[in-house]
């Protein structure tokens, strides 16, 4: 334990140590995510939307963002059979004006052959032989049979039932149809989608009434409770657009018509969407404001990892992840915002399938050289508040394991620790180094916040193992 201690406080890396034994880690079978004691440090919606609302949402924004230049629909398992020429069918909303609906581009299927440059950079291990996600549940019927696009593979990793998935792209058919040299960026999904689907559409009334309100609360949280641009009380939009969504929770709206409730709906609503964030861009802002475009993306992040092997990442997680990072332009994510969200996403889903896969946790703390760097390189305010209460939910998690290791770690567990002090000093530098006011008022060199914590790890615990055994 010393030696591990000693090389860490030196500046060693996990990867540069000889790792235990691999026939000392128990294997568990592949079991539902367990709840954790860890707050998601993105940040807590002041709206009602559960996370089944904002995996839908999330989901809705995918395909939007993904869509064609053409009036194709997206590739489903449903029309790909009846159309192999649109295979895929995505492309970015930055480039839909500039490439042919028959560009090979849009055209890629998905393929098993060549090996992940994503997973290799993280260093996750590519596991053998297991289920095709398409064989998990949300598969629609249930067949064993692999996903052959990215927008099949999307809808399964984020349990979308078939049915819906038509809805939407059926909806998203008729909204292309009148944005015709517009990008999708400027519109206002939540409320086409309103304007586009009507009860019909549904299978039930409670369907019908659960999606509009959905709807119309992703339009709340996005424009009156987190927009991306602050509100002035007395702007009369807002105070309009609060008064119809209350009253429509209560009485539903007729939508899929342009009547007068949806006319009315549509000024509150594009009013405040348009309003400027200091940008020349024409962007529509719903779903940019932090937290909800974090949390948006922290849905469509989980989609990596592999339904069927929570612990596993698909092995289709380039392309996947090319695809979600077009929802940028919606969701006001940029790459410092994604470093800081998939480092969450990596370390949660470590702690919530028990703690036994160390490569994700390894890929978390490798994620963390990037947001060492991001941090460095910002002072954004918005992105320093993120980040600090994003690294003081890993520091406080890994010290409370940390500061009394003895009642900790066994014989069962103890390869965990290596992991867990590399990571737990990964992100108490970052604070120390890039967030703290303190530590910018000292030379460099003062203050070797490595050394530091490992030698609070370890008088801490021999206080605790001593005042344990006095008893």
């Amino acid at each position: 334990m010393a030696h591990l201690f000693r090389d860490l406080s030196l500046g060693h890396s996990k990867r540069e140590s000889t790792p235990p034994p691999l026939q000392t880690k128990p294997r568990m079978p592949p079991s539902k995510l367990t709840s954790t004691d860890l707050q998601s440090p993105l940040g807590q919606l002041a709206s009602q939307l559960t996370d089944s609302d904002l995996r839908l949402t999330a989901y809705d924004v995918f395909l939007a963002v993904c869509r064609t230049s053409s009036s194709k629909p997206l590739s489903s398992s449903a029309s790909a059979s009846a159309s192999n020429s649109d295979s895929l069918g995505y492309n970015s909303p930055s480039q839909n004006n500039n490439h042919s609906p028959n560009s090979p581009a849009l055209q890629r299927s998905l393929t098993s052959a060549a090996a992940s440059k994503m997973k290799k950079a993280l260093g996750l291990k590519s596991p053998g032989s297991k289920k095709s996600p398409g064989s998990g549940p949300g598969s629609g019927e249930g067949k064993s049979k692999r996903p052959t696009t990215v927008g099949e593979l999307m809808r399964i990793q984020m349990r979308i039932p078939e049915t819906v998935d038509s809805r939407v792209r059926r909806a998203l058919l008729r909204i292309g149809g009148g944005l015709v040299g517009r990008r999708i960026e400027s519109v206002v999904l939540p409320l086409e989608l309103l304007q586009q689907l009507k009860q019909s559409d549904f299978t039930d009334q409670q369907e019908y009434d659960a999606w509009q309100k959905r709807n119309l609360k992703v339009l709340e949280a996005g424009l009156l409770l987190h927009p991306r641009v602050s509100l002035d009380k007395s702007n009369n939009a807002s105070q309009r657009l609060r008064q119809i969504i209350h009253a429509a929770l209560d009485r539903p709206i007729e939508t899929g018509k342009n009547n007068e409730s949806m006319q009315v709906l549509r000024s509150a609503v594009m009013s405040l969407a348009s309003r400027s964030d200091g940008s020349f861009s024409e962007s529509c802002h719903w779903a940019d404001g932090i937290p909800l475009n974090l949390r948006l993306y922290e849905m469509l992040l989980e989609t990596c990892f592999d339904i069927n092997d929570e612990t596993s990442i698909v092995e289709e997680v380039d392309e996947l992840m090319e695809h979600i990072k077009k929802t940028w332009v919606v969701l006001g994510i940029n790459q410092m915002l994604h470093n800081l969200c998939f480092t969450w996403v990596l370390f949660h889903r470590f702690v919530a399938t028990g703690q036994v896969e160390m490569d994700l946790l390894y890929a978390a703390d490798g994620q963390l050289v990037e947001v060492a760097k991001d941090a460095k390189a910002t002072k954004d305010p918005d992105y320093s508040k993120i980040l600090s209460s994003t690294l003081t939910s890993v520091l406080g998690w890994a010290e409370k394991r940390l500061l009394a290791y003895h009642d900790t770690f066994d014989s069962g567990n103890i390869y965990t620790m290596q992991g867990i002090v590399s990571l737990g000093v990964s992100a108490a530098k970052i604070l120390v180094e890039d967030v703290s006011t303190e530590y910018r008022r000292k030379r460099k060199g003062e203050v070797d916040v490595a050394r530091n914590r490992i030698d609070t790890y370890i008088r801490s615990s021999l206080r605790t193992a001593f005042a344990q055994a006095s008893l």
